[in-house]
């Protein structure tokens, strides 16, 4: 057995997006991407009201590209063009594969925002390969109870996408990759396999771990490392309770362009995407 040597280690500044603040670990100064991961938002966790409701996304295009969304605490209702439309709760799992065109609306549902509460989640974007960027859009709606997990004493991990110890993640995916979320009570060790040829990360959501028994990952300072394709697992050790989000997957080693919402592989690819969002070949969603 061979540990993935780390290749990156850093933390999870706040940025701007519109009127919210929110973390960004990927991209930032030092990394561009962890290929075939393109940017990683970790927002809330917000206290949202009938008077402070920030978090409300009206519809907007996207091609290209995989828009992820892991909820953590609270309700968003999800809206798109291909006429689905679902709340997704906390535990939840919200795939979108926007292939050629999709538009979509996210934000706190009306009930919740009513009612009041705390919204926290992470937006994941997942670049699709070349051939597959002009595929048909699909959704994929998974409910926190509906998901595989593997159980060991203290840990539990949820299996997303690909398969963890030898148990398979409910999302039909369109590369080769791996998605966890694990939660760690007490501390706890664990030797992670990570399939041949995947390189990837692990983001802490929250507590403290140290990696390899060489790095450390604080809530307050690191939160993030990236591995690379070189070995066939990881060793995470917990200090009390910690929660952390696992990626990995074989890169894809192309050219990326992007422009807003949109992640292709030129920048002709990027006005075509312009003048078809312009045209209604994306589809309609009214807000």
């Amino acid at each position: 057995m061979k540990r993935n040597t780390i290749d990156y280690v850093g933390g999870s500044p706040l940025v701007n997006m519109g009127p919210i603040q929110l973390r960004q670990p990927l991209p930032n100064s030092n990394v561009e991407m962890v290929d075939p991961f393109l940017l990683l938002h970790h927002y809330g966790p917000f206290a949202i009201s009938e008077e402070d409701n920030p978090f409300d996304l009206g519809p907007h295009p996207h091609r290209g590209f995989e828009p992820i969304t892991f909820l953590l605490q609270g309700e968003q209702l999800h809206r798109d063009s291909l006429n689905n439309e679902s709340i997704v709760k906390a535990g939840d799992v919200q795939w979108t594969t926007a292939g050629r065109g999709i538009i979509h609306s996210e934000g706190p549902n009306k009930a919740f925002v009513e009612k009041g509460g705390v919204l926290e989640g992470i937006q994941l974007w997942l670049n699709l390969p070349a051939d597959k960027k002009m595929m048909t859009p699909k959704y994929q709606h998974i409910t926190s109870d509906q998901f595989n997990k593997v159980g060991f004493e203290n840990i539990n991990i949820k299996v997303v996408a690909g398969e963890i110890f030898s148990t398979k993640g409910k999302i039909e995916t369109e590369s080769d990759i791996t998605v966890a979320l694990l939660k760690f009570q007490n501390s706890e060790v664990l030797n992670l396999p990570i399939n041949e040829n995947h390189s990837g990360l692990i983001y802490l959501i929250n507590g403290n771990v140290s990696v390899n028994e060489s790095i450390q990952l604080q809530s307050s300072e690191n939160q993030i490392a990236s591995f690379n394709a070189d070995g066939d697992h990881i060793q995470i050790k917990s200090i009390g309770d910690a929660q952390l989000l696992f990626l990995s997957g074989v890169p894809f080693d192309e050219k990326v362009v992007s422009w807003g919402p949109y992640v292709m592989n030129s920048q002709t690819e990027i006005m075509e995407a312009l003048r078809d969002y312009q045209m209604g070949k994306m589809g309609f969603l009214t807000r």
